[in-house]
């Protein structure tokens, strides 16, 4: 089976900033790249932070309405102090948190679920910067034909993994959503087959109809000596 990588889906060309860079330089860099946030890179281009819109608005959101009211809402220190601030280093979301290129793209999403972001920085073995991964990027998997998700199922993990005869099990995919139907030769291989076919890019589920010829599963087949003395 073949994964798409972080490699295979990341952005090379990555608009950054500088700790020193100005607020006004950043929001600049975002209207005329139409991006929504730029990593903030050391003088080894080793990611300390991101810089996001969410970063920017902050300021807006704490300065007074035209009577001079305050918000009702005060921000606690540290995020005052980023609030007040003017250059990319006081502003930035740090740490990064980064990915390596051959990272899977389940690896990219778990770890964006995990830290709550929006996009990783691609680095790489020095932590140097090489490229960033966004949600859209990772979601590209989902474009996939379903012709070719099913050729996958059937010729790599049905027929090469699993050795099952081409007419033991029948394959459709539509919208990403597979479907299973057949025999399979032991109960066993069941939740085997499904997991490997949830782990092809491209899928969105799996159901499955699919019934056994030996259930290997029973554990008197076990120890079968055992089952017959309790009984």
């Amino acid at each position: 089976m073949q994964h798409r990588s972080v490699n295979d889906v990341m952005t090379r060309e990555v608009v950054t900033a500088r700790p020193g860079t100005p607020f006004k330089e950043i929001a600049a860099l975002f209207h005329r790249n139409d991006i929504t946030a730029i990593p903030v890179l050391d003088d080894q281009d080793r990611p300390l932070g991101v810089v996001s819109e969410a970063d920017l608005i902050r300021k807006a959101a704490v300065l007074p309405d035209p009577e001079g009211h305050y918000p009702g809402r005060w921000l606690d220190a540290a995020d005052r102090a980023r609030a007040e601030a003017e250059t990319a280093g006081g502003l930035m979301t740090s740490p990064a948190v980064t990915a390596r290129a051959g990272w899977t793209v389940a690896e990219a999403a778990r770890a964006m679920d995990k830290h709550r972001v929006k996009r990783l920085a691609v680095v790489d073995e020095a932590g140097r910067l090489v490229g960033i991964v966004s949600r859209r990027d990772l979601l590209q998997v989902f474009l996939r034909h379903d012709a070719a998700v099913r050729e996958e199922i059937a010729h790599d993990i049905l027929d090469r993994t699993l050795g099952l005869a081409p007419d033991a099990v029948r394959v459709t995919v539509t919208d990403g959503v597979v479907a299973l139907t057949g025999r399979l030769p032991r109960r066993s291989l069941i939740p085997v087959a499904e997991r490997l076919c949830r782990a092809v890019d491209g899928v969105v589920a799996v159901h499955r109809t699919l019934d056994w010829t030996e259930d290997d599963t029973d554990p008197r087949l076990e120890h079968p000596r055992a089952y017959r003395a309790a009984t």
